[in-house]
């Protein structure tokens, strides 16, 4: 292949890159891949696979799917007890790809609860220095390397003081052991990270990666929770003990699943997720699935495009009188100019930035250069 050469095309959407954000120019794949089920050490309510079914599924999304590995792996920090990122650490090793990855994990929540020869575990949690110092020695010997991609505060435990956080995180940054972050939520059913989480990364150049985008498994099929039923597998408790769906959460299924035959795909799932990655330019939604077949059936979300009137009627099912709340009510989103600016000339809009939509960027025309 020659210094000038366009590189191939990829043999599925995940391939296409994407610059993470206006403030970090690491180019990565639109979808990351949610690590908590990876070992089975607390399967009992987060959802687990075994060595085989883990290997497995990296070994298969990984390596035919995309000739490549620069994507990230998100969310293995206090995952199975550690052992997630033990699995993640040996396999990478035993492949050499380390530096092909982009690594996510996270500190805070106490993970060595459960270890009855640690007795002082408040020095475990919480987002103090100390605690932040254990956790990232930690992940850096379960991970097998000297460097953390990208370290996500987990929640803010309201006792450290902003400024001790900060300080702690420019620290690593500065001893080249990582960047760092903070994970949020929001899914079809669950639309609060509108309200400031969004305008706030638009504002700061900050990408988004929420996390439970299928909301815990409940976006589903009637067919998957009879299958679930009978295998006895059910789905994650981690936060709601009741694994099966709301009648507000079949109702969704049944939008989704017309929606999905509108625009041309077989699963509702890939239509929720490309619903997330049509709120903002830069999200990577953190997306989960113990098989090959959940992978792929995700994936499909980056080849179809939804119109306003799709997004228009999710959120008519899910919540048709969502309040974006003070001060959105009283100035707006920024999407348009406020009538009381409006009403004191007349201005016409910069065009805004708008998500990213695989179908609508045509591809670049490539030139071969024989000479410099």
């Amino acid at each position: 292949m020659g210094l000038f050469d366009p590189a191939p095309e990829p043999k599925t959407a995940l391939g296409r890159y994407r610059k993470f954000s206006p403030a970090a120019g690491v180019h990565l794949f639109p979808l990351a891949l949610g690590a908590m089920s990876i070992e089975d050490k607390r399967g009992e309510f987060m959802g687990a696979m075994g060595q085989e079914q883990s290997r497995t599924l990296l070994n298969d999304i990984f390596v035919p799917c995309m000739d490549c590995f620069d994507r990230p792996i998100d969310g293995i920090g206090d995952s199975q007890d550690e052992t997630s990122e033990e699995f993640v650490g040996e396999w990478a090793e035993e492949r050499g790809i380390r530096d092909q990855l982009f690594i996510v994990t996270k500190y805070t929540t106490n993970y060595k609860r459960l270890d009855p020869a640690i007795t002082q575990k408040v020095n475990y949690t919480g987002n103090n220095v100390k605690s932040m110092h254990i956790f990232v020695e930690a992940s850096l010997k379960n991970l097998r390397t000297s460097y953390i991609d990208l370290l996500y505060v987990h929640w803010r435990d309201r006792e450290t003081s902003i400024e001790e956080v900060m300080q702690g995180l420019h620290t690593l940054v500065l001893q080249g052991k990582g960047i760092s972050g903070t994970p949020a939520w929001s899914n079809v059913m669950e639309r609060s990270f509108e309200r400031d989480i969004i305008p706030m990364a638009l504002s700061e150049g900050v990408a988004l990666c929420p996390w439970t985008v299928l909301a815990g498994g409940k976006i589903r099929t009637d067919e998957e929770g009879e299958r679930r039923r009978t295998t006895g597998e059910k789905g994650r408790t981690l936060l709601n003990p009741n694994w099966e769906r709301s009648e507000k959460e079949k109702n969704m299924h049944y939008k989704l699943q017309h929606i999905a035959t509108e625009v041309g795909t077989k699963g509702i799932t890939s239509v929720a997720i490309a619903y997330l990655m049509e709120k903002t330019p830069y999200v990577s939604p953190l997306v989960g699935g113990r098989s090959v077949e959940h992978w792929l059936a995700n994936i499909e979300a980056l080849t179809i495009t939804l119109s306003s009137d799709h997004i228009k009627s999710i959120e008519a099912a899910t919540d048709p009188e969502f309040d974006m709340g003070f001060p959105t009510t009283l100035v707006g989103t920024g999407s348009e100019i406020i009538p009381l600016m409006a009403s004191a000339a007349t201005i016409d809009e910069n065009p805004p930035l708008r998500p990213f939509n695989l179908l609508a960027a045509a591809p670049l025309e490539r030139t071969k250069y024989s000479s410099l």
